[in-house]
């Protein structure tokens, strides 16, 4: 519960005053974040939903991945997204039931599989990110584009500090 707030959300022990100078602006970002991800969940499962009904939420992050750097092997799948290789295994088996990947044999390794959007997969996910792209568009149109610049500048930075 937020500072202020009334019914007894104080935790044992917890200071009666807000957070030090120094400790403010990671409040905030705390606060922010958890808004902006709670937000991007229930986006995800929409973008999902449009990609075709049956698709998991979870599901829609290996498409895009795969949109964006092409095949790869379900290992590399695993580690970008942060599963382990039996949840890969359940989440590819499914996008290959609803035709949107297909496993092809690695050059490099005839032992290892690829995996690769299928032209169906390709058609629809690149559907839906651009009616994404042009969301954000529209919510932004009033941001100056160096703002904009910015903004995808430090969450690429928040995200490679998260990664380390």
């Amino acid at each position: 519960m937020h500072e202020g707030a009334k019914g007894g959300g104080r935790r044992e022990g917890a200071p009666d005053a807000l957070p030090s100078g120094a400790d403010r602006p990671f409040l905030a970002l705390e606060r922010e974040l958890t808004v902006l991800l709670r937000r991007a969940r229930a986006s995800q499962g929409e973008m999902a939903r449009e990609v075709h009904p049956d698709l998991e939420s979870a599901a829609y992050g290996l498409l895009v991945r795969l949109d964006e750097c092409g095949r790869q092997r379900a290992t590399a799948l695993a580690g970008y997204i942060g599963v382990g290789k039996a949840t890969m295994s359940r989440q590819l088996r499914a996008l290959e039931e609803l035709g949107l990947v297909a496993r092809e044999p690695d050059p490099a390794d005839g032992r290892a599989s690829l995996v690769a959007l299928t032209d169906e997969g390709r058609r629809r996910v690149g559907r839906v990110r651009e009616a994404r792209r042009e969301r954000y568009v529209r919510q932004l149109a009033h941001w100056d584009r160096r703002e904009v610049a910015e903004l995808a500048r430090l969450l690429h930075e928040l995200n490679r500090g998260v990664e380390k």
